[in-house]
């Protein structure tokens, strides 16, 4: 065995050698993030980055692909979170280990690599594996038996739940045939017949091979497709259990330093209890989801995939408290990860401080309130106890969700350890506006596709993009499309979208808007508002015919529109050196999260926790306009992807990227992976002025600019309004500030003496009500009108007038234009007999309204001011009876 790979980074790289010398392309993990595919809301499979490559939408340039892909299981039928530090081999995320076939070779190449590996290259002893074939398989079944020699007591046929695969309910599908490790019967397997479906963990599964060969229609007919395909996954991780001779993968290399770390840090040792066993594998295995998941982008928010990593996060922030840990840990523990992590995955160290800061805030955050919900909790589990009936309120449920932050599974978590259930539907009704958010954003349905219309253009046509040498060319027209169906001609008036074999027009793509301009042909002229990609390397220009008719077949000459173009190329490479100027400002934690490129502005958002200083944007701005002046050529080249990223080219993980990517660079000032169009050198961009900076979510900020031209009519804009102003004041524009102060000065002196005024005029109006209280049941109370009395001063006059009566309640009532105002005060020491806040919320009742607050004061309104006599009386009757 010693000259087998052991170590799990060497099983990961023996991987994709093993079939790279097998004329497979070595494809880089994808993101996280599945890019184009609303259906998802994680990667959960090896073949989600390759989806549109087997539904026939997408073509690449190669045939067979290896990957070793980023996963994440934690929502949906992929749901593991629940398992994770109990079962010895559940995960959130792990790594799938796959080989991939499109339309090349199928299920006997698939089959004699996939043991050829195991059994030879890594040295896995025959007598321990065992497979799995579908019961109609008959195909797989004898490569297995006759040309591997598989005997046939080590050889299953399963029904389709456990070895049929397929993408929906529709579309491509197949058998599967799966090879298990056998650890050897057990005693405690109750099955009739032990077989690799059985549950009692006598079986793990190595490796599954699935083999699309079938369309399956509505009715359920399998017509065979034209190109089968191979789509495998091996989850490295079980490999590595294997491979390492331990019997779960928290005992592999993968996890011993995380687990060491979070060891060190609660001084907590694995093997001395078993809860705490649980807890220190929740904190290791929730530290790497946490930290991949920040290290592609997510972040934590009240939705979606930030509200995914909020629950990780806070669910091992929890087990943290359990062992013993009330002070931010776990980016610490993140900190192990990207250490265990960061040879396979280089990005996780170039963002090692951002992850780890993240990770601290989020903690920080949570145990401020943690500490809280726990006790409250505590109290309401031990009322449930008392109670005898085993089921903790929704509403209990949702004021920890909404209060403390307790995401629902945290708190079945720690239920459970009560042997105590949640009522899920009354939870459900507390969240019902939340949960209906939560349904229209994350649909998972599978019914979001790529436009059909688009898919079978997109199957046929291929359109080059020819932008970067021109902005004019000449082509036949393919197709055109009307109201979304395809027509052979298109006339004056009608919106269309025209095809064509190669196009000088950018279509939208990487945050640059799509180019404008004409179509013309010799029957008629199109003009094109903008060009987009709907699908594969399909490009459709969209506009509007403004003379004759356009038709298929006929040869167009396409004219980019020049300003346009030429102001977006400034944009774009003015945003290329916003980027680098950000990250040399802030650090390179901040991150590119999107862009917009057009050709009268362009937006930048990324990844930041504080608003710019001023300090800061002025030194954005210098940075990048001394580059401007610096004058630095526009470079662009191709290149392999690791190539470019070895290089230091900047990538941007929400981006999709080739195996050969384009690289602008501009001197050393930058480096990035795009495919837009730019300026041939940064003084083309004249100048760059930053219009405005904002929050647009959290962790996010937005940063908008102006270049050339544009940039110099704002400042001359802002530069008239400065002029305007100084002349309003009669004052030179250098005055204008300190003039604005002075004036504003005069305004807070003369606001303080009018509130003077009103404080003298409601002490004088104040003495003359509390003639009128009453008193009753011992209590006196005050109740009248102070018509054209605003919010603020009914406040200030109940608090003198519970000053002059001493003890009592008081209500006062203002009228204006048919609405009333009430305001309500209780002094401190009847607070315990009588509330403000249920005192205002009956007397708003009789004048057609509501209202509430604290104990000592609340306010309400109503529109029946007719009835104020009457609200009057029903206060005195409520003192009476309290």
């Amino acid at each position: 065995m010693a000259s087998h790979p052991t170590s799990g980074h060497e099983i990961r790289d023996s991987f994709l050698r093993f079939f790279e010398t097998r004329g497979h392309r070595v494809v880089a993990s994808s993101s996280l993030i599945p890019e184009s595919d609303p259906t998802l809301m994680f990667t959960n499979a090896g073949m989600v980055q390759f989806k549109r490559v087997f539904t026939g939408e997408e073509t690449r340039g190669y045939s067979r692909a290896v990957t070793a892909q980023k996963i994440m299981r934690v929502s949906g039928k992929h749901n593991d979170l629940e398992n994770v530090g109990r079962s010895p081999r559940h995960h959130t995320f792990f790594e799938m280990l796959g080989n991939f076939s499109f339309g090349d070779y199928f299920k006997e190449e698939a089959i004699e690599w996939g043991w050829e590996l195991l059994t030879q290259t890594w040295g896995l002893d025959l007598e321990n594996l065992a497979v799995s074939v579908f019961r109609e398989d008959d195909e797989a079944a004898e490569i297995w038996g006759n040309q591997i020699g598989i005997p046939d007591a080590k050889l299953y046929r399963l029904d389709e739940d456990d070895n049929f695969w397929s993408m929906g309910d529709t579309g491509p599908c197949g058998p599967c045939t799966e090879i298990h490790y056998d650890f050897g019967a057990r005693d405690d397997c109750t099955s009739a017949v032990c077989n690799p479906s059985c549950d009692c963990g006598r079986w793990i599964e190595l490796w599954n091979l699935v083999f699309m060969q079938f369309d399956r229609s509505a009715d359920g007919t399998r017509t065979p497709l034209p190109k089968p395909c191979v789509d495998t996954g091996a989850g490295l991780e079980r490999v590595a259990t294997i491979l390492q001779g331990v019997s779960n993968t928290y005992q592999t290399d993968f996890f011993t330093g995380i687990l060491a770390r979070a060891q060190d840090l609660s001084g907590v040792s694995l093997g001395n209890d078993p809860e705490r066993d649980v807890s220190l594998k929740v904190v290791a295995d929730h530290a790497r989801a946490v930290t991949f998941l920040i290290g592609d982008g997510v972040l934590p928010a009240n939705e979606g995939r930030g509200y995914v990593l909020r629950r990780i996060l806070r669910r091992a922030a929890r087990h943290g408290v359990l062992l013993g840990l009330e002070r931010p840990f776990l980016f610490e523990v993140a900190d192990a990860v990207i250490h265990e992590m960061a040879g396979a995955y280089p990005e996780l160290a170039e963002r090692r401080d951002y992850i780890k800061d993240r990770v601290r805030r989020e903690e920080e955050r949570f145990l401020e309130t943690l500490s809280k919900g726990l006790a409250l909790l505590e109290g309401e589990i031990a009322a449930v106890r008392e109670r005898g009936d085993g089921t903790l309120s929704g509403e209990v449920a949702f004021r920890l969700y909404d209060t403390y932050g307790f995401p629902l599974d945290l708190t079945e978590d720690i239920l459970r350890g009560h042997q105590l259930d949640i009522d899920r539907a009354g939870f459900d009704a507390s969240m019902e506006e939340q949960r209906s958010r939560a349904r229209a954003a994350w649909k998972g349905s599978g019914d979001e596709k790529v436009s059909e219309i688009y898919g079978r253009l997109a199957a046929d046509l291929e359109t080059s993009f020819v932008g970067y040498q021109g902005l004019e060319g000449r082509s036949e027209v393919r197709a055109l499309l009307v109201d979304g169906h395809s027509v052979d001609q298109a006339s004056g008036g009608d919106a269309v979208e025209v095809v064509v074999d190669e196009t000088p027009f950018y279509p939208e793509g990487g945050g640059q808007v799509g180019d404008a301009g004409t179509i013309r042909t010799a029957s008629g002229c199109v003009v094109v508002d903008g060009a987009a990609r709907p699908s594969g390397e399909l490009i459709v220009h969209r506009g509007k015919v403004v003379e004759g008719s356009i038709r298929v077949g006929e040869e167009a000459e396409l004219l980019v529109e020049a300003t346009a173009r030429a102001a977006t190329m400034r944009n774009h490479s003015g945003t290329h050196l916003l980027h680098a100027a950000l990250r040399e400002v802030l650090g390179p934690q901040a991150m590119q999260k999107g862009s917009l490129v057009a050709p009268d502005r362009l937006r930048f958002d990324f990844t930041h926790d504080a608003p710019l200083s001023d300090q800061e944007v002025e030194r954005i701005e210098d940075l990048v306009n001394g580059w401007i002046e610096e004058n630095h050529p526009a470079r662009s080249r191709f290149m392999a992807y690791d190539e470019a990223i070895t290089a230091g080219a900047v990538a941007i993980f929400e981006e999709k990227y080739g195996d050969e990517v384009r690289v602008i660079s501009f001197g050393d000032v930058s480096t990035e992976l795009c495919g837009g169009t730019h300026a041939g050198a940064t003084g083309d961009i004249g100048l760059l002025k930053i219009v405005s900076e904002g929050g647009i979510a959290s962790g996010v900020r937005r940063v908008e600019a102006l270049t050339g031209l544009g940039a110099l009519r704002w400042l001359r804009e802002q530069q008239r309004a400065l002029r305007a102003t100084a002349e309003l004041l009669k004052s030179p524009v250098d005055d204008v500030p300190s003039r604005v102060e002075k004036l504003l000065e005069d305004r807070r002196a003369a606001e303080k003496e009018i509130e003077k005024l009103r404080r003298d005029r409601r002490g004088a109006a104040g003495g003359d009500l509390v003639a009128g209280a009453r008193e009753i049941a011992g209590v006196k109370v005050l109740a009248a009108r102070a018509d054209g009395t605003g919010k603020k001063e009914l406040r200030g006059m109940i608090d003198d007038l519970r000053g002059k009566i001493g003890s009592g309640v008081v209500l006062l009532a203002a009228e204006e234009d048919g609405r009333v105002t009430l305001a309500l005060g209780v002094t401190k020491d009847l607070t315990d007999r009588l509330k403000a806040g249920d005192l205002v919320r009956e007397v708003a009742q009789v004048v057609g309204g509501k209202g509430g607050g604290r104990a000592d004061f609340a306010q309400a309104g109503g529109d029946d001011p007719a009835r104020l006599d009457d609200a009057f009386e029903r206060l005195y009757a409520l003192v009476e009876t309290a």
